[in-house]
């Protein structure tokens, strides 16, 4: 149990002239405003508060961070208003406690436009006073430790916002330890199976590895000795997501898994990580490919080590760090380990040029609109795998690994990107799609006359070079819209007997572009050329706007009697549209409970895809309709299953009678002998969402013989 107390010394212990007077005050009052409020746990709400502050204290914060930490739920959830916080704490506490607040309070209409929109309030938290954002961490990663008392569903809702938006930024902030925790906490209920695997088999060789950790750590003293380096060593095994990442990348299972201890030596100077280095180089022999030099080219978020994989005793692979004190204290708090805020001054012009990366993230929340879109961006640019390359003045740019000429010239300039024909690497020329390399020199070759091409999204990794081709090719694509429509518009108003430039510039064709909630008549003709709209319609809303003597005697619009028709197909609603059909697309055959986007096809209505479906993803924004599922519809979904098991008797028979007993249909099977003596099943089952199924998968692993259960795309297996 967290007590007052304990938060108190640990400030004063990093910062013995802290006023903790004011934290006291905030104890106090935050104890007055959540009296009677409780947890799911049961436990006092204050509890809350208090995991947050005690958080941030050991994040090494000032006192006005700690004091907003136990204030951030006041404006939320009590009757506090602003102006008591200000009165109270002072202004720069209020501040913070009200940008944590903005950042949780607003309704939207679906799961991703809120995790979108929030992340924008993030991004602009951090650019005004990056403690919000620190707290907010705080705050997710005290959640993240008693998220067992939710609900299954809301447990992986949280866990994957977790893994995907809170962890990598603690990581692009460089807080390595709430990072690490993160993953793990959001691992253990996105993949709870597979998670404890991984703990008990570290359980099981948890005393020979301690031997292994001790034995390499004495050689590596005397090692040291030898040169009269005095170094700590340490070992530990890798976090439970990292050996996961290592399992899949390598795509072997835990008993094979080798390098999963790491070695960290922290000395007293540069020089002396260097001379540590050849040390172990002399020892062991060193692996190729697995050394970097991350203290002279560090990583953007100011994390500096030296990293190497040897094969040590017993021809076991070891990976050892190598650092000095500051550098470890930067790897573990990142942005706290060089906190001014308590000296009441700004970050230093050298320190702020550490967080271009934030800077670009502003630019890009403001250009783009589409929550998807931006989604994406982020989450880009929050798992950097950084290569460093050099521009031909021997300046240096960091690009997320894969990146290609095309990102290099976009990071100098749009127009540079734009107009890129072609790329030297070297001195020597290299096709577009080349993926950059540590210590390449880059040089763009660029023509006027050229201009971006839609297969460049296929090889860009940088979110500044896809944010500007899209956006080339958006603007390319609407001036050709609008020729077409104009075209368009001008074949059908002939064959009608009307002259469409005369009503092209009238108020009665803008109020035609408005009735289709549109802002002007570019909008409508490039809606037209689109295919969106008709031509006929547009006529049809003009006929009726114009005065009777302007209308031509011969002019009849006839418009055929339409039926009125649900404004959902099969459980999915289309926002904004009344009568459409809908239909689930076969390349990842969506479910209830997943993130869903409308893909407006030509002539077949809307395709409804899962949010992450790369067919989806690579297709045009400008073509997609926002749609959600319709919680009131009872329906069930085919879905494909595909189950791999030992080929002896009575494996079907128990596979379907599982299936039954979570009521489920079974509406085709199919089964093969493979090679290996092993059998492999193929269903298409009706589930109700992904809840139905996942708990069925789950039992259906659970039976004996059955090596593996996965969820196919494919809904035809005859």
């Amino acid at each position: 149990m967290i007590r007052l107390n304990d938060i108190v010394d640990r400030v004063l212990s990093y910062h013995p002239e802290a006023d903790v007077s004011l934290i006291e005050k905030a104890y106090v009052y935050s104890a007055k405003a959540h009296a009677g409020q409780v947890r799911l746990s049961g436990e006092p709400y204050l509890m809350h508060p208090l995991g947050v502050a005690d958080i941030l204290a050991r994040m090494r914060l000032d006192v006005f961070s700690i004091t907003s930490g136990l204030l951030h739920d006041t404006l939320e959830d009590t009757d506090t208003n602003l102006d008591d916080l200000t009165h109270l704490f002072g202004s720069e506490v209020s501040h913070i406690v009200d940008g944590v607040t903005k950042i949780g309070r607003f309704e939207f209409s679906s799961h991703e436009e809120r995790q979108a929109e929030n992340m924008r309030k993030m991004i602009l938290a951090m650019a005004d006073d990056i403690r919000v954002v620190l707290i907010k961490l705080a705050d997710r990663l005290h959640n993240m430790r008693t998220l067992n008392y939710h609900g299954v569903g809301k447990q992986r809702l949280i866990a994957r916002e977790t893994m995907d938006i809170y962890a990598p930024l603690a990581g692009r902030l460089g807080i390595d330890w709430i990072k690490t925790e993160l993953e793990d906490l959001a691992f253990s209920y996105l993949d709870p199976d597979v998670y404890e695997e991984i703990v008990s088999g570290l359980k099981r060789n948890e005393d020979e590895r301690e031997r292994y950790i001790k034995e390499v750590k004495d050689v590596i003293q005397e090692k040291l000795a030898e040169l009269d380096l005095e170094g700590k060593v340490s070992g530990r095994p890798k976090h439970i997501y990292s050996i996961y990442k290592k399992m899949i990348a390598q795509n072997l299972d835990l008993e094979h898994i080798y390098d999963i201890i790491a070695f960290r030596i922290i000395l007293n100077s540069i020089r002396e990580c260097y001379e540590a280095l050849g040390v172990i180089h002399s020892s062991w022999k060193p692996i190729p490919g697995r050394f970097k030099d991350y203290i002279g080219m560090p990583k953007a978020n100011m994390y500096q080590s030296l990293h190497t994989t040897v094969i040590g005793p017993y021809g076991e692979r070891v990976e050892i760090q190598i650092r000095t004190e500051e550098m470890h204290s930067i790897a573990n708090e990142g942005i706290a380990a060089h906190w001014v805020y308590k000296e009441g001054r700004s970050f230093p012009e050298n320190e702020s040029k550490r967080f271009t990366w934030l800077r670009q993230l502003l630019e890009w929340q403001q250009d783009l609109k589409d929550p998807r879109e931006f989604l994406e961006t982020v989450r880009v640019d929050l798992f950097p795998d950084d290569v460093y390359v050099f521009t031909p003045n021997g300046d240096v740019k960091a690009f997320p690994r894969g990146s290609t000429p095309i990102d290099f010239a976009y990071s100098v300039h749009t127009e540079v990107g734009n107009q890129c024909t072609g790329a030297k690497v070297n001195g020597k020329l290299v096709p577009l799609k080349y993926e950059l390399k540590n210590g390449d020199i880059v040089e763009i070759i660029t023509s006027s006359k050229h201009v971006p091409s839609k297969d460049w999204l296929k090889i860009v990794k940088t979110s500044r070079a896809r944010t500007r081709i899209r956006h080339w090719i958006k603007t390319e694509e609407r001036e050709r819209s609008i020729a077409l429509g104009r075209e368009i518009c001008e074949r059908e108003f002939r064959k009608h007997g009307l002259n469409f430039n005369q009503y092209l510039n009238s108020e009665e064709f803008f109020q035609v572009a408005q009735s289709f909630s549109l802002q002007k008549v570019e909008d409508l003709l490039a809606s037209i050329g689109y295919g969106k709209i008709s031509a006929l319609q547009a006529i049809g809303k003009l006929t009726s706007l114009v005065e009777p003597e302007e209308k031509p005697e011969e002019l009849v619009v006839e418009r055929p009697e339409r039926k009125e028709r649900p404004s959902h197909r099969g459980g999915v609603l289309v926002k904004g549209a009344d009568d459409i059909l809908v239909r689930f697309a076969k390349c990842c055959n969506p479910l209830p409970g997943e993130q869903i986007a409308g893909f407006i096809t030509r002539g077949r209505g809307v395709s409804v895809h899962r949010a992450d479906c790369a067919s989806l993803l690579s297709s045009g924004f400008e073509r997609r309709i926002e749609v959600e599922w319709d919680r009131e519809a009872e329906e069930v979904h085919p879905v494909g299953l595909a189950v791999i098991c030992a080929n002896v008797k009575g494996m079907l028979a128990a596979i379907s009678g599982t299936l039954s007993n979570h009521d489920i249909n079974i509406l085709q099977a199919n089964v093969r002998t493979r090679v290996d003596n092993r059998a492999e099943c193929k269903f298409v089952v009706e589930v109700r969402d992904t809840d139905h199924l996942l708990g069925a998968m789950a039992a259906v692993r659970k039976i004996k013989n059955v090596i593996d259960v996965q969820r196919s795309s494919v809904l035809d297996i005859r």
